[in-house]
C-alpha cells in the first residue's frame, strides 16, 4: 500500500494528513472536505459560520445548531464549569477585545476589560438537548471554541480514516497530532516532537513516543503581542481579563483523544508546574509534560521511558 501525504492551509494553520491504505488519496480528499465543512460551521472569525450566528441571534432567542456544534459546545461548557478550570468557551468577547495574533492586536484599557468580564460567564449559555438549541443570556456574549475545536476535528478525521481501512495515519492540525497504526519508519510507535518554547518553530525540546494517541502542546510562545516593553501571550485568564501568569512556558498533554488533549492543555494551563504534574498523575489515561519559564522539563510518572529530552 502506497502512503499518501496532503498538506492544506486552513483554519489559520497548515494541516498535514498522512494515510497508508487502499484509496489513500481519495480518503485524504474527503478529509479535506470534512475540514472545510468544519471551518464553515465552527469558525469564530467568520461572519457567516453557525458559531457567528449565535453571537448575532442567540441572545434574543434560542438558536438551533448542527448536532456536532451543539455537542462540542456542551462538552466545552461542562469543562468550563469545572472547579478551578482555565477553559472558558464564553471567552469570545475578551479574545476579540485583545485580538492577539491579528494585525489589530492591542492592549485594551482597564475599563474595556472590565466591561467584557461580565459577558464571560459560561453559566449564561443555556442548552436544550432535545432541540439542540443554544441561548445566550446576555447580549454581547460570544462562544469561542478555538481551544478545543481542532482536537475534535482531528478525532473525527481519524475516525473516518479508521472506518475506511487506513492501515496507518496521522492528522497534524498545526500542533494537534493524532496517530494510528505503525509509523512511516515501520516502528510500532511514532516519535512526536514537543516544541522548544524558547527556539523557533521546528526545534524540539523533547521527543515523546506514542501509539494510537494524540499529542497537543499549548504555549505562551505561539502568539505574542509586544507593546511598550511588555509581552502578552494569547492564553487568557477569563477572571482577570489578562494573559495567564504562571511558571509554565508550555504544557503538553498526551491522551487517546485529541479533544481531551485540547481540553486539558487549556483547563490546567493556569496552574503551576508542580500542581499540573500532581493533578495529572491522579488522572486515568492522561499524560503530561511541562516546560517551565526557566527551561526545566517535568513530566508525569506514566511518561517515564516514553520521553527523551533533546540535547543541544
Amino acid at each position: 500500500m502506497k502512503p499518501f501525504t496532503r498538506t492544506i492551509p486552513l483554519m489559520g494553520t497548515n494541516i498535514s494528513l498522512y494515510i497508508e491504505g487502499t484509496d489513500a488519496e481519495e480518503l485524504a480528499e474527503e478529509a479535506v472536505n470534512m475540514l472545510v465543512h468544519y471551518e464553515q460551521v465552527f469558525s469564530a472569525n467568520s461572519e457567516h459560520s453557525q458559531l457567528a450566528m449565535l453571537k448575532k441571534e442567540a441572545a434574543s432567542h434560542p438558536l438551533r445548531v448542527d448536532k456536532e456544534l451543539y455537542d462540542l459546545i456542551k462538552i466545552g461548557k461542562e469543562h468550563s464549569l469545572n472547579k478551578d478550570s482555565f477553559l472558558n468557551i464564553a471567552i469570545g468577547p475578551l479574545i476579540k477585545l485583545w485580538r492577539i495574533g491579528f494585525r489589530e492586536a492591542h492592549v485594551p484599557e482597564g475599563t474595556e476589560i472590565k466591561a467584557v468580564l461580565e459577558l464571560l460567564n459560561p453559566e449564561h449559555i443555556q442548552l436544550d438537548d432535545e432541540q439542540h438549541t443554544v441561548h445566550l443570556f446576555k447580549k454581547g456574549m460570544e462562544i469561542d471554541l478555538g481551544a478545543i475545536a481542532k482536537g475534535y476535528f482531528a478525532d473525527q478525521v481519524m475516525s473516518f480514516f479508521k472506518k475506511n481501512g487506513a492501515a496507518s495515519a496521522m492528522v497534524d492540525m498545526g500542533g494537534n497530532v493524532l496517530v494510528h497504526g505503525d509509523s512511516p519508519t515501520g516502528s510500532s510507535h511514532w516519535k512526536v516532537g514537543i516544541q522548544n518554547p524558547f527556539l523557533p518553530r521546528g526545534n524540539a525540546a523533547a521527543l515523546v513516543s506514542i501509539r494510537e494517541q494524540s499529542v497537543v502542546t499549548s504555549g505562551i510562545y505561539e502568539r505574542v503581542l509586544e507593546k511598550e516593553g511588555g509581552q502578552y501571550h494569547h492564553i487568557f485568564n477569563s477572571r482577570t481579563g489578562y494573559p495567564i501568569e504562571s511558571n509554565i512556558a508550555s504544557l503538553t498533554i498526551i491522551a487517546d483523544r485529541s479533544l481531551d488533549c485540547d481540553i486539558y492543555t487549556t483547563e490546567l494551563f493556569g496552574l503551576d508546574a508542580v500542581s499540573i504534574i500532581h493533578k495529572v498523575n491522579k488522572m486515568k489515561d492522561i499524560e503530561a509534560a511541562v516546560i517551565t519559564t526557566d527551561g526545566n522539563l517535568a513530566y508525569t510518572d506514566n511518561l517515564r521511558g516514553k520521553i527523551e529530552p533533546v540535547l543541544r
